[in-house]
């Protein structure tokens, strides 16, 4: 038989002793002048009327070298606030005798969800309420702010039997629904003003033979996996003006929300459907504009888009023209025309400074060169074609004769260090019957645009960049007289969709 070790032994009774002379953790009442708080108000951002905020935080330090208990903390509309408060992991709106250690810190989560109809008749409420620290006669506070928009809510119908409504889309059904000319809540779906924002879930269709009016002003969010379906003979008119832009967007309305890509679909013009956009910007989806074999010309005119986790705009065996177009931050590329198709840009500034590689500013192919998918013209006038990666501009022909390219007076960036390509069709930058007058930037630092500032989209060229300004040409540029802020361009047109400005102090 083995010994007990005496040394383990002794160990054994200092832990028993020690523990039996432990006094419990004692807890005085807070008097009030013990609490600080990482911030004196919480801004809840933006939300819709009866949608969720996201959830934001309050650090609160014992700044004492004593344990404390925090005789009462509430909201100061108690259980009537439209907030709701998480504190020491219990869900709540009153507490009672909250235990703080000395010197530490805790969490206490706040979120909230306003019904805008119960609080005013206005479009936007600015709703507030207070975080309320009670020790004794002492009272602090910590504001709570947040501003409620009302909305027009669209998305599919759910039925009795439990299912929903859905689009047939390629042989298959999505989550999604046609908008209705005579819906008993919102009226005529398929003309959407400015008076309140739409939030689009799921995939909301134009169906065949309708037109959807969007007229100036008009705010359109659309949830995660949601978009907009152009059908076959069905038509979208986006008209913004320059002080009244339409804007398509998410539905996330924080502000570090505002540059993040991917958060809903595209807006889809299917096969057979015509469309027009005019002083309208898209940003944050997946594909900004897909346009596939459209029936006529599809124009865009004072188009932006931005941030896309794929493409800006995608043609695929398109027809479209565009004007004072201006792209940037697209995960693929700004511009991707593909299958073949008809292509018309003016005064566009194609940029591209996606911060991950495999990506480009122009992509044009015409499949496999067959007359079916022939690129019966692809022109760029007076037009910006430039990014962070060395070749802006890629092209596939697949067969020279029914690939029909031509730039003019066109920036170019193709960075091309071991000459692979350079010079060879597509990529004859020499031939005059394919690039007229164009720039070639071939490393980093020739013709460089200066833009304004790429990270927040704002891509107007700066007075830095003298070899772009006033060389476009003047025949182009009476076609599109005004840039997309509206100066005139008539007399000294620069390259792109802006007229320059001037460079940023930094």
């Amino acid at each position: 038989m083995k010994s007990f070790p005496i040394s383990l032994f002794f160990i054994i009774l200092i832990g028993i002793l020690f523990t039996s002379c432990r006094k419990d953790f004692e807890f005085e009442p807070s008097n009030g002048s013990e609490l600080r708080f990482s911030k004196d108000t919480v801004y809840l951002d933006t939300v819709f009327s009866n949608i969720g905020s996201s959830t934001y935080t309050l650090k609160v330090y014992n700044t004492s070298n004593k344990d404390i208990k925090i005789p009462s903390l509430q909201l100061g509309k108690g259980e009537n606030s439209n907030y709701r408060l998480m504190v020491d992991g219990i869900p709540g709106k009153v507490f009672n005798n909250i235990e703080l250690l000395a010197k530490d810190s805790m969490y206490i989560f706040v979120e909230t969800t306003v019904n805008i109809q119960q609080q005013t008749n206005l479009n936007e409420y600015l709703y507030t309420d207070q975080i309320l620290f009670q020790a004794g006669t002492k009272q602090q506070k910590v504001e709570l702010v947040t501003l409620v928009k009302d909305a027009v809510f669209l998305y599919p119908q759910k039925f009795d039997n439990g299912t929903t409504e859905t689009l047939p889309i390629n042989d298959s059904e999505v989550y999604g629904f046609y908008l209705d000319e005579n819906d008993p809540v919102n009226g005529n779906e398929l003309i959407w003003t400015s008076n309140k924002p739409y939030v689009i879930y799921g995939y909301a269709a134009v169906a065949p033979n309708k037109t959807l009016q969007i007229q100036p002003g008009t705010q359109v969010h659309f949830h995660a996996d949601s978009g907009l379906i152009i059908s076959n003979t069905a038509t979208i008119n986006s008209m913004g003006t320059l002080d009244n832009p339409i804007v398509f967007q998410g539905d996330r309305l924080e502000p570090s929300f505002e540059n993040i890509t991917g958060q809903w679909d595209m807006i889809w013009l299917s096969v057979g459907s015509k469309g027009q956009f005019e002083n309208t910007t898209i940003k944050n989806a997946n594909r900004g504009l897909f346009i596939n074999k459209n029936n006529g010309t599809v124009n865009l005119h004072n188009v932006q888009i931005y941030n896309c986790a794929e493409f800006g705009i995608l043609g695929v065996a398109a027809n479209i023209k565009g004007t004072n177009v201006v792209t940037n931050n697209c995960g693929s590329a700004a511009l991707n025309l593909s299958y073949g198709g008809s292509y018309h840009f003016i005064h566009s500034t194609f940029a591209n400074y996606w911060n991950r590689p495999n990506q480009t500013t122009v992509a044009i192919d015409n499949y496999d060169g067959s007359s079916e998918f022939a690129i019966q013209k692809a022109l760029f006038q007076n037009c910006i074609i430039y990014g962070s990666t060395n070749e802006s501009l890629i092209m596939k022909s697949n067969g020279t004769n029914n690939f029909n390219i031509k730039f003019e007076n066109t920036l170019i960036k193709f960075i091309d260090y071991n000459n692979t390509v350079f010079g060879q069709f597509p990529y004859a930058f020499n031939n005059n019957a394919y690039f007229n007058n164009c720039l070639i930037a071939r490393n980093n630092q020739e013709y460089r645009p200066y833009f304004y500032n790429t990270t927040k989209n704002q891509m107007m060229i700066t007075d830095l960049a003298t070899a772009l300004i006033g060389v476009g040409n003047t025949i182009y540029a009476q076609q599109v007289p005004a840039d997309i802020m509206g100066n005139s361009r008539i007399n000294a047109p620069d390259l792109g969709a802006y007229q320059h400005v001037a460079q940023p102090e930094e």
